[in-house]
């Protein structure tokens, strides 16, 4: 079986995060992505948050899997010729750069339609176009400015961001999304063009939900908020705790083992066709009696705080997985809080290949994330990151079609 992205080849001028997790997502589906680095530096997260010194992190070796790594300084007139000619042989180029570097570099996007029309040309920004759109950007900050952080957090308390890396991640996975589009209109127009997504944008999609809340305000109390009844709305959608933003009650409430298990909780949804089931279980039949004041959904709203006491006294008796073993034959909607180590112990997602584990050749044995995109009749791999420059010499030879002269003399120049 031919992998989906077989024989498209992407040039990777990007570092960090938002970038790498584009270009591997394209990577993990076959694409050739060749990773060009400054020589003798590389990737910023080649040396940021090192758990073994000298050896490439865990931060960057986990969004550069199944790539190749080119050195090149294209500020040397050599290293120019050889990114021109880069440009001329790949279908897509990949950027995440402050505003304006590629241009500065002497690439804007009329010289690289001019050197390759076919040519795909996507960026990452932190913002689009508007008052902030030269402002840097990192995860945190999209959060904050895309409307994530002003509706996440305890109920009357401070702003909190995700441990989720929605804004960086979040606008990686567009980004891809966006390139593989422009390829499939290119086989119909046969000319490429600019792809851009911006964090802000992003981070804000992803908050549609709150966008909606935002506008029900205006014509009322926002009635599955646990500010309803008795606390007060502002103008904009409050921060809401552990409430449900599908408008179904849910709340995280504590499981058996709480006291010294950081993670011995579970999210429960008293979602309307499921409420029966779940008070059967709890053993709480009195809730379901005409008379009873939590037999309604309606009813249950103004209680929904002591509705979830009387859960999480139930579900403390018992650990989560009991619960959700519980619960899920019920259709009552239900999650264990899984912590890392569970997770990255879970045979069934290394089964998968939603988690991985990878040899470097430095490093030895990690784990990482595998590709979340799984397709039927195209097989996906997880390959090591390279080594920094590890393919220079043979993406100079079959790419750029130099001699062995040729290289050596671009080294001595100091463009590769």
């Amino acid at each position: 079986m031919s992998k989906a992205l077989e024989g498209v080849r992407i040039l990777d001028m990007t570092h960090v995060q938002s970038g790498p997790t584009c270009t591997q997502l394209l990577a993990w589906f076959g694409a050739d992505v060749i990773k060009v680095e400054r020589p003798g530096v590389g990737d910023a997260t080649r040396g940021q948050l090192r758990d073994i010194p000298d050896v490439d992190s865990l931060y960057f070796t986990m969004l550069n899997h199944n790539k190749r790594s080119v050195t090149l300084n294209p500020k040397t007139e050599t290293g120019k010729a050889i990114f021109a000619k880069l440009i001329e042989e790949c279908d897509v180029m990949v950027e995440n750069f402050a505003p304006g570097a590629i241009d500065r570099m002497g690439f804007p996007w009329e010289k690289i339609q001019e050197i390759n029309p076919r040519m795909i040309y996507a960026s990452v920004k932190g913002f689009g176009p508007g008052p902030y759109e030269d402002c840097k950007v990192y995860e945190n900050v999209a959060q904050c400015t895309g409307g994530s952080a002003s509706t996440t957090g305890e109920i009357g308390r401070f702003p909190m961001v995700t441990g989720s890396q929605i804004g960086d991640s979040g606008t990686g996975l567009n980004l891809a999304l966006g390139i593989v589009t422009a390829l499939y209109h290119r086989e119909k127009s046969g000319r490429g063009q600019r792809v851009t997504c911006a964090m802000q944008d992003g981070v804000l999609n992803l908050c549609r939900v709150k966008l909606r809340d935002q506008q029900r305000l205006a014509h009322g109390p926002l009635k599955e908020y646990p500010q309803y009844p008795n606390g007060e709305f502002g103008e904009a959608v409050p921060r809401a705790g552990n409430a449900s933003g599908g408008g179904q009650p849910g709340w995280i409430v504590k499981c058996k083992g709480w006291e010294t298990d950081p993670d011995a909780y579970i999210y429960v949804i008293t979602q309307a066709a499921a409420f029966t089931g779940l008070a059967k279980a709890m053993g709480r039949e009195e809730w379901l009696d005409e008379d009873h004041e939590w037999s309604t959904p309606e009813g249950r709203l103004p209680h929904l705080d002591q509705v979830f006491n009387e859960i999480e006294k139930w579900t403390m008796t018992r650990n989560k997985f009991e619960v959700m073993e519980i619960l899920n034959p019920l259709n009552v909607p239900c999650g264990p809080i899984l912590s890392m180590k569970e997770l990255a112990e879970e045979p069934s997602l290394r089964a998968t290949g939603t988690v991985v584990e990878v040899d470097h050749p430095e490093r030895g044995k990690y784990l990482t994330v595998g590709n979340p995109i799984k397709l039927s009749a195209s097989p996906s791999e997880v390959d090591r990151s390279p080594l920094l420059g590890e393919h220079t010499d043979e993406i100079l030879i079959d790419v750029c079609g130099m001699s062995a002269e040729e290289i050596e003399a671009a080294k001595a120049d100091g463009a590769v």
